[in-house]
């Protein structure tokens, strides 16, 4: 079989944060550091998976956290109308990552048993580890549930030929990473496993966190996963647009060849 094409969209932004928000032990806690939002589209001739389907105008104004396009939108310059989409893998259930399920009715939805029954059981009765999900998206999964439109994994699993999920946790309980097999190679896109380039390759974890050990041990797992560093992608760092080729739109960019080649000495030599 062919190669999956990998294309990152960028939906929205958020600069007014600085470092401590990004990582629990930093030296330089105060200094800025923005934020991207992405969703990912993969593509293989006239097959189309959407990993995370970003948030819309509603959440934005709930949360007050603008977005650019709404995810619709942004998905036109690849040619993706919402009933095209027919799977969606979700790799947790977090506001900005499952907030626009609602705008592909078609979708079924690929997901970890874990996060389901993380995002519905007793842990969401503390504030703190409810404060990523909104129930609507939640209710919105549990419907696609009962519509026999939701398969569920246990840990790692093929989705279909070239594409596999690895369920990764610490962040939210259930987060899974994708893993694609490109033209350059096996590619993982991390999400949330890995917020920014420099909590994968410092070992550095992410403030938001239901499993530390699961967190930093997924770091590794990322590595093991992924067919050279480089191609272990953040789930929400801006150095993605600088690294990679934009595409056919400003806030789309292709992944699937790799990172410009003069940025190859960027990344650390691979631990394996």
């Amino acid at each position: 079989m062919s190669d999956w094409e990998v294309y990152c969209i960028k939906y929205a932004e958020r600069n007014a944060r600085v470092r401590a928000d990004s990582f629990i032990f930093d030296d330089n806690h105060d200094a800025p550091h923005p934020m991207d939002y992405f969703m990912w589209v993969l593509r293989r001739g006239a097959e189309v998976i959407l990993v995370d389907t970003g948030y819309d105008a509603t959440e934005a104004k709930a949360r007050d956290r603008p977005i650019r396009l709404d995810p619709v939108t942004a998905l036109q310059p690849l040619g993706l109308q919402p009933e095209d989409i027919t799977k969606v893998i979700v790799t947790h259930l977090h506001y900005d990552h499952a907030g626009g399920l609602h705008l592909f009715p078609n979708a079924t939805l690929h997901l970890q048993s874990a996060e389901m029954a993380y995002a519905t059981g007793p842990c969401m009765c503390h504030d703190t580890l409810k404060m990523p999900f909104t129930a609507g998206h939640v209710c919105e999964a549990i419907k696609r549930l009962y519509a026999g439109k939701v398969v569920f994994y246990d840990g790692e699993a093929q989705v279909t030929e070239g594409v596999t999920v690895h369920c990764i946790g610490g962040h939210s309980r259930g987060l899974q990473c994708v893993r694609v097999r490109c033209q350059a190679g096996w590619m993982v896109l991390a999400s949330d496993a890995s917020h920014y380039y420099e909590n994968v390759f410092a070992r550095k974890p992410f403030p938001i966190v239901v499993d530390l050990q699961n967190m930093l041990d997924g770091f590794e797992t990322l590595h093991s996963l992924a067919s050279a560093p480089s191609l272990i992608i953040p789930g929400h760092d801006p150095l993605v647009r600088t690294y990679f080729p934009q595409a056919m739109a400003p806030h789309i960019f292709r992944l699937d060849a790799g990172p410009h080649p003069q940025f190859s000495a960027m990344f650390p030599q691979d631990p394996k």
